[in-house]
């Protein structure tokens, strides 16, 4: 695979270069200080990933990411910012991590994109999925691994399911672990019953919600039990009362 660095700083690129060594499947073609450079060697090099840091002079790297037509390689962010978190998994990047880069955190990113790559290279059908399996019943439960930590949970402790890019973060007792699946993808297997698309990005736990109040534009701001707050919209909240009401 071919990656991209790109960081205004050079002690972060010269480290993060460093850190990467660890992988010898990666070759490291090409360094950027700044947006215009990498929108440069992005057209000659046609990488397959790109380190990108977030604040940079001139175009962000969050502008520069928004402003690509495809194709568009595989991102990660680097970055020493945290509040630009949700921003990125809107635009679809495959990680994102903090300065300074913790090995262990870049090792879990690099598995990601190899199994995201490892799945798109099978023919269509073979992912591995099995379509049209029965919903999840709330007493069932599911095996959950993120990096080298793994759970078994019972479906109805899952409070919560959020969005991030193409990867679903799960709240359920103290953990939240981030799973290589959409939220498109893990709605399917659970039973309406008992879940509800509260919009976009979020899936909530009905046998979670603690109280619900009146939100602004005709929409419903809903509470759950651990201090959540979850949003549905004007359509949602009108399609939870008529789901929910006697």
């Amino acid at each position: 695979m071919k990656a991209l660095l790109v960081d205004d700083e050079r002690l972060a690129r010269n480290e993060l270069r460093r850190l990467l060594g660890a992988f010898p499947d990666l070759e490291i073609v090409g360094e950027a200080a700044n947006g215009r450079q990498a929108r440069q060697l992005l057209a000659t090099l046609t990488p397959d990933l790109m380190f990108l840091d977030v604040q940079m002079p001139g175009e962000s790297g969050m502008e520069l990411l928004e402003s690509l037509e495809p194709p568009v390689p595989d991102v990660i962010f680097t970055t020493a910012f945290d509040e630009f978190a949700v921003k990125a998994f809107d635009l679809n990047a495959l990680d994102y991590l903090l300065k300074p880069v913790d090995p262990a955190r870049l090792a879990t990113a690099m598995e990601r994109l190899r199994a995201k790559r490892a799945a798109a290279a099978l023919p269509a059908g073979e992912s591995g999925a099995k379509p049209n399996r029965a919903p999840l019943a709330a007493e069932d439960k599911v095996f959950v691994r993120e990096g080298d930590r793994c759970w078994f949970v019972e479906v109805k402790s899952i409070r919560l399911l959020e969005s991030e890019g193409n990867y679903t973060r799960v709240h359920f007792d103290q953990a939240q672990p981030q799973l290589f699946r959409s939220l498109n993808a893990m709605e399917e297997r659970l039973d309406p019953k008992y879940f509800f698309r509260a919009n976009r990005r979020q899936i909530i736990n009905l046998a979670w919600i603690d109280k619900i109040e009146p939100w602004f534009s005709g929409g419903l701001l809903v509470h759950l039990k651990g201090g959540a707050k979850v949003e549905l919209s004007r359509r949602q909240a009108q399609e939870f009362r008529e789901r929910m009401s006697l």
